[in-house]
């Protein structure tokens, strides 16, 4: 009997839903025993955000500080594959997933281990995906597959449907805008991934630590955005430094600073976001080369 761990925290409950699809086929082999392990901060973050507390939790997002969970119960002592579900807030992994990962149990159920992630998420989780990499080789782990599903409304309207989504709860189509989040038939078609892993296991192909999910379109990056990613990363460090200097999370002076910041972040979209991506369309045929190169990188290690 194969064992399979499955830790995930998903606040809106797509994260759960693209889970339980892509897991279904474990749970149905009568050769598998699938524990999923969903986390919970011991001071519950809220959904919807409001403002405040939404933009407070970016510093130790960015800084990838962690949090406070309950301790999990009824879990073995080793599994034969761990998979960890997350979603990206602020180019960072959630905090309550940094929080597991930052963890003695975390470092033991890892430990040479394989390990597939699965990432639902706005547009851009490359540079999440980069920190989700060093934090599991730092638990001993060894990322065998990464699976990921983004928002269906794309780049530019989801500047508008995404901030919506999370500080109010909705995510209907409205006006000119479409709907938020992840589309219910990518999530549907996500299935494959747990047919894919369900034969690997029976088959023992997971003791290789060999990628499971090749030709399963399981990634795509965005090559426009890996610039774009990095460049924001950078901003979120200094602004993130800056407003933890300024004082403990909910403190007034740190409210402060967090107002100067989200009036920076609107004129940086107003203004340099549309000049960035017009300056990437005119220069995009010259680096076509090193573009690709990057895709290839961060694609890895199921690709497309």
């Amino acid at each position: 009997m194969k064992k399979v761990l499955v830790v995930s925290y998903s606040q809106s409950g797509q994260l759960s839903k693209f889970v339980e699809s892509s897991t279904k086929s474990l749970c149905q082999s009568d050769d598998i025993h699938v524990d999923y392990h969903i986390l919970e901060p011991v001071k519950p973050y809220p959904y919807p955000w409001s403002f405040y507390p939404f933009f407070d939790a970016f510093p130790e997002a960015i800084y990838m500080n962690g949090c406070e969970l309950k301790s999990a119960s009824n879990l073995a002592d080793e599994y034969d594959l761990v998979i960890i579900a997350y979603t990206v807030w602020f180019l960072a992994p959630a905090i309550p997933i940094t929080g597991f990962l930052k963890t003695e149990q975390a470092k033991q159920l890892l430990k040479d281990k394989p390990v597939v992630t699965l990432i639902a998420c706005r547009d851009m989780w490359v540079m999440a995906q980069e920190k989700m990499k060093a934090l599991i080789t730092e638990c001993g782990g060894h990322l065998i597959d990464n699976a990921v599903l983004t928002d269906q409304s794309g780049t530019i309207y989801s500047f508008i449907t995404t901030p919506r989504w999370l500080l109010t709860g909705k995510k209907d189509p409205f006006w000119i805008f479409p709907a938020a989040g992840v589309s219910e038939q990518d999530i549907k078609e996500s299935v494959r991934f747990g047919e894919r892993l369900a034969m690997a296991l029976e088959q023992d192909l997971e003791k290789e630590k060999k990628p499971l999910l090749t030709n399963l379109d399981a990634v795509k990056v965005n090559g426009k955005l890996i610039s774009s990613e990095k460049i924001a990363t950078r901003s979120f460090m200094i602004w993130g430094k800056l407003i933890q200097l300024s004082g403990k999370p909910g403190a007034l002076s740190r409210k402060v600073i967090i107002t100067v910041y989200v009036l920076f972040l609107v004129a940086m979209i107003l203004t340099l976001v549309p000049i960035n991506l017009l300056a990437k369309k005119l220069i995009s045929p010259l680096m076509k080369d090193s573009i690709e190169k990057s895709i290839k990188y961060y694609e890895k290690p199921s690709g497309r």
